[in-house]
């Protein structure tokens, strides 16, 4: 038997993926992967790629490929964390945070609800999308709050009870179809 490979259950899976995805299911791409154009679709949910989504619940496994047998990389642990899905693969979907790193998760801990970063530390919330209108609030850096409609290069914002229309500079979580109406 010497020179014949045996491969466990386990293996026979692995490998079954990596041939039936491809290596874009392990991140290794020809293009790149934050392109904020939304031409290319998504084979499962034919919704564009790349787009954001949240983070379901508290917790969320981030995995090294698209499966359970796959091993878990790191948990995302704040709920509504926007996190932009670059690829697809049946239940599975390889996403990113704001910082670059990403894994795959599995497609009932992620949620449509839309959600934002903000970036700048004491982010002031104006009462209308204009820089004239009067400071509502201010937000702290890496606060998550829920995404309203943008306009004349604002998004309105909610966390908690506060809301107010942030710079979109001042965001991450947007896409290029978020901007559109922001001339």
């Amino acid at each position: 038997m010497a020179g014949n490979a045996v491969f466990s259950t386990a293996r026979k899976r692995l490998i079954g993926t990596v041939l039936a995805c491809g290596l874009a299911c392990f991140g290794v791409t020809s293009g790149p992967v934050f392109a904020q154009t939304s031409d290319r679709m998504g084979t499962v949910t034919n919704q564009p790629l790349p787009r954001f989504v949240s983070l379901k619940g508290e917790v969320g496994n981030v995995r090294r490929g698209p499966s359970v047998t796959h091993r878990i990389d790191w948990v995302f642990t704040r709920r509504g964390m926007p996190l932009q899905v670059v690829s697809e693969f049946g239940n599975w979907r390889q996403v990113r945070d704001r910082d670059g790193a990403g894994g795959w998760m599995h497609h009932v801990l992620l949620s449509r609800a839309r959600t934002v970063i903000v970036q700048e530390d004491l982010m002031p919330l104006r009462s209308s999308p204009t820089d004239e209108a009067p400071v509502r609030a201010r937000a702290e850096a890496g606060v998550i709050a829920r995404l309203g409609p943008c306009e004349n290069g604002y998004c309105r914002i909610q966390s908690g009870r506060t809301r107010g229309w942030a710079p979109i500079t001042a965001l991450w979580g947007l896409t290029d179809a978020d901007l559109e109406d922001t001339d």
